[in-house]
């Protein structure tokens, strides 16, 4: 899940305050290292005279990092994240555990903003001139992150954990005067004759309620329930979520034996009954790689992303069909064949190839197989007509896609609040003021690479 504590940017229209909140700040980092989570027992409802209140809903990165952003462009403000369980658990298992925070490969906004399957139509604009990828990498660098950029563009901290990049936000948070408050869960929301916000709070564990009266509402609870809930309560629509980023269960038991192998490159295809008209983001080039279950790796990943709604509607059934050889024409890849028949002619089948496939020995004994030639067959013995049975398998591979896997432990939804219905210059909602918007509760995804990161 490659999420990012800036896909949004606050321009908060926060009245000028002449009093401060001080109090005990509820996270904290002790000396050795290793952080500690805890709230305060603070009482919401008594704010001091002339004190203004941003609440934000959702402690995870784009909570978080909202709350810093607000607090930095509002010292006076006081801010306060509820978070029903651990702040930050989902940044933990980003990347793998390592934290992918943005992609150092496209600096082009227009390149950038077709990464998002969701979205890449409104951010072609202004929207990433606001905080794009260097913005990103510059405000981690200057809080003390050292980053790294790998081959295929994608950031990490150079530590390769997460919580290098947890400490940053909870430290920052600390220092600016955030105050997070967990265990609770924020069940309702109103508005008020003054524009205020009439906030109800829960502890699910205690028969607990809190009322609290709110200034600004930034609403980041992720792809959860909670906050759809809030937002209709506040006026908003809802686009029913489904999921984005998930792996593919291929009905092909023999392919289940190439677990593990890997494909550099890769032409894919995904074909779903009832879809007619022709969608060019249900095509990808890259990696793709063999599970016990099917297929995952970045090409099918993108493909899962930019077909999110149309598999849901499909049941997550289809046709996947696959080029192992992308960058050799078909009439090319007989040549190679033929060629190494006439070389081989007393070699086995199984124990030669042409190198110009590019696969490994347990592949083309899959590709074998399928097409019902025995491995101890000699090449001599390969008919024409099989060889270009062959050719024209590599080329366009069919596999049978019966299912959904998940993307490691990471979850990432299409769906939630409608882009119409938010200002992007500032995410605040078109429908009620001083309302905002955070994260996967807004309709907005992107592929891997770092592209959530950078929009959450």
């Amino acid at each position: 899940m490659n999420l990012l504590p800036q896909r949004f940017i606050f321009r908060f229209g926060f009245a000028s305050q002449t009093s401060t909140f001080k109090g005990n700040y509820p996270c904290s980092i002790p000396s050795h290292g290793r952080r500690k989570f805890s709230a305060t027992t603070l009482s919401l409802a008594t704010p001091k005279s002339g004190e203004e209140l941003l609440l934000v809903v959702g402690g995870g990165a784009a909570g978080i990092y909202g709350a810093i952003r607000a607090k930095t462009l509002a010292p006076n403000l006081k801010v306060v994240v509820i978070e029903k369980a651990r702040p930050l658990s989902k940044v933990k298992i980003s990347g793998g555990g390592r934290c992918n925070v943005t992609n150092g490969h496209c600096p082009d906004n227009k390149i950038l903003a077709e990464q998002y399957p969701r979205g890449h139509k409104e951010f072609k604009g202004s929207f990433f001139h606001t905080h794009g990828p260097m913005d990103t990498m510059s405000w981690f660098s200057d809080h003390g992150v050292v980053l790294k950029i790998e081959e295929d563009g994608r950031v990490f901290p150079a530590s390769d954990s997460s919580s290098t990049i947890i400490d940053c936000l909870m430290s920052e948070a600390k220092r600016s005067g955030v105050l997070l408050q967990t265990g609770k869960v924020v069940t309702s929301a109103s508005s008020t004759a003054d524009g205020k916000f009439a906030i109800k709070l829960e502890k699910r564990s205690l028969d607990y309620v809190e009322h609290v009266e709110a200034d600004y509402l930034l609403i980041a609870s992720g792809s959860s329930k909670q906050g759809y809930n809030l937002a209709t309560q506040l006026g908003h629509s809802i686009l029913e979520p489904v999921p984005s980023l998930f792996t593919f269960k291929i009905d092909d038991l023999k392919l289940a034996e190439l677990s593990g192998v890997t494909f550099p490159k890769v032409k894919a295809k995904l074909q779903l009954e009832g879809i007619q008209k022709k969608i060019p983001q249900l095509t990808q080039v890259g990696p793709m790689l063999v599970t016990h279950w099917g297929l995952s790796g970045p090409v099918v990943l993108r493909l899962s992303a930019w077909g999110a709604r149309y598999l849901s509607s499909s049941n997550y059934k289809g046709t996947l069909c696959v080029d192992f050889t992308p960058d050799l024409p078909i009439e090319d890849l007989k040549s190679a064949l033929t060629r190494h028949k006439s070389q081989f002619l007393r070699q086995k089948v199984l124990n030669s190839y042409p190198s110009e496939l590019a696969v490994v020995k347990r592949f083309w004994k899959y590709i074998l197989d399928r097409e019902g030639i025995c491995g101890d067959m000699l090449w001599s013995s390969i008919s024409n007509n099989l060889l270009i049975s062959v050719a024209a398998l590599l080329k366009d591979c069919a596999f049978s896609v019966k299912g959904k896997g998940q993307f490691k432990d990471e979850f990432v939804t299409a769906g939630g609040v409608p882009l119409s219905e938010i200002y992007l210059d500032m995410m605040g909602s078109r429908i009620h003021p001083h309302l905002y918007f955070a994260g996967e509760v807004v309709n907005v995804d992107g592929i891997t690479g770092g592209f959530n990161f950078q929009v959450i």
